[in-house]
C-alpha cells in the first residue's frame, strides 16, 4: 500500500515539473511594458566656470567658420545656438549674420543666460536674444530659424527626441540643424554619432551630410534637415 502511494506521488511531481519550469521561464523573460524602456545614459549638464568654452585655438580646432558656411549662416539669417554656454558660438554667429539677422542663445542654465546677455551688451551685439529654455524644449518662436547648432551639447540632453520634436515648429523651410559632438557612451561627455542619427530620424529629421574635420575618429559634425 505504502509503495503504491509513493509511486503515485512520484508521478505527480514529475508531471507537474515541466509546467512549473515553463511558468518560471515565462516570468523571467517577460518584456517590460511598452514605453518603459530604460533611457540611454547622458552626461550631467555643465555648470562650472563658463570661461572654459573660450579657450584659445577653439576656432581653428572646430573650424567654426567652415561650420557656419555649411549651415548657411550668413547675413540676415536667424540662428539658434542650443546649449549656448558662455555664448562662444553665439557671438561668432551674431557677427556673421549682422544687424539684419538674429541669434537666439538657448540654455537651461540661468547663469549662462545672464552671462550671455551681459556679453552681448559688452560687445554691442543688439541681435542676440538669450532664452532660458526647458531641458526638452528650446522655447523658440515659431517659423523663425534658418540654422541651428548644438555644439558639444547633445550628449547632455536627457530627452533628445522630445527636444528635436519641439524644435520643429521654429524651423523655416530648408533650415539646417547641426550637431557637433564626440563619440562616447553618453555619460563620458560624448555620444555615438549613430545614436544621434537614429534619434534625429525618430524626431522627423533626415541626415544631409556628416563630417570629420580633424580626422581623429572622435569629433564629428552632423547636418540634418526636416524630413518631408
Amino acid at each position: 500500500m505504502f509503495k503504491s502511494r509513493f509511486i503515485v506521488l512520484t508521478l505527480y511531481v514529475l508531471l507537474s515539473l515541466p509546467f512549473a519550469l515553463t511558468q518560471s521561464g515565462t516570468q523571467t523573460t517577460t518584456a517590460p511594458p511598452q514605453g518603459q524602456q530604460q533611457e540611454r545614459k547622458t552626461s550631467e549638464p555643465y555648470t562650472g566656470d563658463l570661461s572654459i568654452f573660450d579657450s584659445p585655438g577653439r576656432d581653428e580646432k572646430l573650424q567654426i567658420s567652415r561650420v557656419m558656411s555649411i549651415l548657411g549662416i550668413e547675413s540676415g539669417k536667424n540662428v539658434a545656438d542650443i546649449g549656448a554656454g558662455s555664448g562662444w558660438f553665439t557671438v561668432r554667429a551674431a557677427k556673421r549674420v549682422g544687424a539684419s539677422g538674429k541669434v537666439f542663445a538657448v540654455d537651461i542654465n540661468s547663469d549662462a543666460v545672464s552671462h550671455i546677455q551681459a556679453r552681448a551688451q559688452q560687445e554691442q551685439l543688439s541681435n542676440v536674444n538669450a532664452i532660458l529654455s526647458k531641458p526638452d524644449d528650446p522655447l523658440l518662436p515659431p517659423d523663425t530659424i534658418d540654422a541651428v547648432l548644438l555644439l558639444k551639447t547633445y550628449h547632455e540632453v536627457a530627452h533628445p527626441v522630445d527636444l528635436l520634436r519641439n524644435l520643429r515648429p521654429a524651423l523655416r523651410a530648408g533650415a539646417k540643424v547641426g550637431v557637433i559632438d564626440r563619440n562616447g557612451n553618453g555619460e563620458n561627455h560624448g555620444i555615438g554619432k549613430d545614436v544621434v542619427i537614429r534619434e534625429a530620424q525618430e524626431a522627423g529629421y533626415r541626415l544631409l551630410k556628416q563630417y570629420d574635420f580633424v580626422k581623429d575618429g572622435m569629433d564629428y559634425f552632423l547636418v540634418f534637415t526636416l524630413s518631408k
